[in-house]
């Protein structure tokens, strides 16, 4: 569907609840014309808290005091294995930028695991990496990269990040990784500090513009020890209505429910895929270190949100009317 900036900002910023209950209605109906009414499940692994960057909002920053830790490539594959039994055909790794995970573990990881597990794809969320990295990963056998863009103006992006990060190389990885043939996944924070109806604007013609394959948004949640731990949490609210717009914008799009809106509201999953989500991420980390991968406060990794409560989440989608099929969930 084209919307036309002026539309867009009517959308953003309405207060008719006549009007927001139309956008969903439609953003589900789009989702069940193109995906029907199944939400696609992905384990997420989440394989280290180490990174080398310091960005301004993040609980595993560089500089934060928290208790580190890395899982081994054993554990990993037993994750994997552990997830197979249970039907999740998508493992999602993911990470701060941990040097310990060069390519040449990456790759052999990648590898052990479409051997071992065939029928799966492999996604990474690793972060910043070169284009002759990133390929090497494609060529091991990786089937998809998240790399959330963040915010689509460069300004804004200055305000969120140390100096030595660059909005020109967010880009370029996100370009790199299309070309390579990845199924691409960018997003951003609903809510984060100084952002904008027009910076949200920028990232939502960059989402028309890019097309990736999936986006990924979730409200801004503060993380203790970090510049922006005072800040308030973004809305859940205008996170809905973004995800219903974003379902407008790209039909065919895989869009998360994500963790940091089941962590704002008791039934946030539910109410994200009423308003055109289509993918949950159940954790498949080790329990003992659930709880370390800290990026903001309070985050949620038992109950629903863990990979041993998937009978509580297929009943959660069911009593609103969706499956959980076992699927790798691919890109229509």
């Amino acid at each position: 569907m084209n919307l036309s900036s002026n539309e867009l900002r009517h959308l953003l910023t309405t207060s008719d609840p006549a009007a927001i209950d139309a956008l969903t209605a439609e953003a589900r109906h789009v989702r069940d014309e193109v995906y029907g009414r199944r939400v696609f499940m992905r384990g997420l692994i989440e394989i280290t808290n180490h990174c080398r960057n310091n960005c301004l909002y993040c609980g595993i920053r560089r500089d934060a005091h928290c208790r580190r830790y890395r899982l081994t490539p054993e554990q990993i594959l037993d994750c994997c294995r552990i997830g197979h039994a249970l039907g999740f055909r998508t493992f999602v790794l993911q990470g701060g930028e941990d040097a310990w995970f060069t390519d040449e573990v990456l790759c052999t990881l990648i590898r052990d695991i479409k051997r071992q597990y065939p029928d799966c794809a492999v996604t990474l969320s690793l972060g910043e990496r070169g284009r002759d990295s990133f390929a090497r990963l494609r060529d091991a056998g990786a089937d998809r990269y998240l790399l959330r863009h963040e915010t689509a103006d460069r300004t804004h992006y200055g305000l969120l990040h140390p100096a030595e990060m660059s909005f020109d190389h967010r880009m370029q990885c996100l370009r790199d990784l299309r070309d390579l043939g990845f199924q691409v996944g960018a997003g951003f924070m609903v809510g984060s500090p100084h952002q904008t109806v027009d910076t949200l604007l920028e990232d939502l013609a960059f989402i028309s513009d890019f097309r990736p394959e999936m986006v990924g948004i979730g409200p801004f949640i503060p993380a203790d020890g970090t510049p922006f731990e005072h800040e308030r949490a973004g809305s859940v609210e205008l996170t809905l209505r973004l995800l219903a717009i974003i379902r407008l914008l790209h039909p065919h799009v895989l869009l998360p429910a994500t963790t940091a809106l089941g962590t704002l509201h008791p039934t946030g999953r539910e109410r994200a895929v009423e308003a055109g989500a289509n993918v949950v991420m159940p954790n498949l980390s080790p329990q003992d270190t659930r709880a370390l991968y800290a990026i903001y406060n309070n985050k949620l990794s038992t109950g629903s949100e863990a990979a041993e409560s998937l009978a509580d989440l297929r009943l959660r989608m069911q009593a609103i009317g969706y499956e959980v099929p076992v699927d790798r969930g691919d890109f229509a």
